[in-house]
């Protein structure tokens, strides 16, 4: 069984997700469980929490399904000391919403050097973020997402990755998220070099970390190093690559999650992929 969705919206409540979810005919979900533009948020209620955990039931989304995503304002390798703590606190309230909600992942992006430290010292501080975490909260996995390598963002190399888990001191509670644009982007060819860009992945950081995907075709060429999603089988990657993934019986049980620009294509690109996983 492989899980199957995007990442829809949680306006008016994170109880209104799995509903979302539900919509689009989606057997998994992503999410912000806190609005992504700003860094604090209103307590989640005692309303909000019980109804998203009902939901959740009524369509059967279990833990192992859902992606919450952090804010994209938070950077845990932050050169400045005192944006680098606004950054962890934001992350942990994150951490702390997911466990409020019965959640087991939040996916987040490594960061960004800013180009004022190096990609070493930046995954350093990184990693301390993670363990200062993981030693705050209980039960939440976190899964780094692979990037693009836009701008000074960390993450587009799997060597960034495999330094990360190396540093964590809890590797049961860290996984990894691959973004098929971000990787193409950031050079790994899984269009034409498949079978080895996995390889590569299991020997650099190991297949065991690997939980979920999202599924991007790409604007760009390879190596561009350029974030700019596209919808399935309308960029650079085309739908060759996607029909791999979701008939390669390693990633059963993965979640596989739609960040593609169009909101209205998703019932007919999850229609599609569920096509392709039973041939």
């Amino acid at each position: 069984m492989k899980y199957i969705g995007a990442h829809v919206s949680a306006a008016g409540g994170v109880e209104n997700a799995p509903l979302n979810a539900q919509e689009i005919g989606a057997t998994a979900f992503a999410l912000f469980v806190k609005n992504q533009k700003q860094w604090s948020a209103p307590p989640l209620t005692a309303e909000n929490i019980s109804n998203f955990k009902k939901n959740c039931e009524k369509y059967s989304y279990t833990p192992e399904q859902i992606l919450p995503h952090d804010s994209y304002l938070i950077n845990l390798g932050n050169p400045e000391r005192e944006a680098r703590q606004r950054s962890l606190e934001s992350f942990l309230l994150e951490v702390q919403r997911c466990e409020q909600l019965g959640l087991k992942y939040l996916n987040f992006h490594p960061g960004s050097h800013l180009k004022k430290i190096s990609e070493e010292e930046s995954l350093k501080y990184v990693a301390e973020n993670l363990n200062i975490t993981l030693d705050k909260s209980k039960g939440i996995t976190l899964v780094i997402e692979t990037t693009a390598g836009q701008g000074s963002n960390l993450g587009y190399k799997f060597e960034h990755i495999a330094f990360l888990i190396d540093q964590i001191t809890d590797k049961k509670r860290i996984a990894v998220c691959l973004d098929t644009c971000h990787s193409y982007s950031a050079g790994y060819d899984l269009k034409n070099k498949y079978a080895e860009v996995f390889n590569e992945f299991d020997r650099i950081i190991g297949l065991k970390y690997l939980k979920a995907f999202h599924l991007n075709d790409d604007k760009k060429e390879l190596g561009s190093k350029v974030d700019r999603h596209e919808g399935l089988g309308q960029g650079t990657l085309g739908w060759e690559l996607f029909k791999k993934l979701i008939q390669d019986d390693r990633f059963d049980e993965h979640i596989f999650i739609l960040e593609t620009p169009v909101p209205e294509n998703w019932p007919q690109e999850i229609k599609k992929l569920k096509e392709l996983l039973k041939k």
